[in-house]
């Protein structure tokens, strides 16, 4: 498998942990609001990890509670990862 790490990522380590230590909001591509997705599942336990979430689909409104955008031109921010 083939990982590509953002700058400040140290290749020598966990670069999944160093994402994840790194870096507390996550944007969700396709999350569903179906529970039984794993996309719904990870982003629960996510966000009970206290991660803020973004969530992006343009079938869905709010999933978990949180707003979901349409797409990703939707971000005011940069995106880091």
């Amino acid at each position: 498998m083939r990982v590509l790490l953002p700058d400040g990522v140290n290749a020598a380590s966990d670069p999944i942990l160093d994402i994840l230590k790194k870096y507390k909001t996550i944007a969700v591509v396709g999350l569903s609001s179906n529970p039984s997705r794993a996309s719904y599942e990870v982003t629960q336990y996510m966000q009970r990890a206290k991660y803020k979430i973004v969530s992006v689909n343009p079938n869905e409104t709010e999933v978990l509670g949180e707003r979901v955008t349409r797409g990703s031109r939707m971000f005011r921010k940069r995106l880091r990862l």
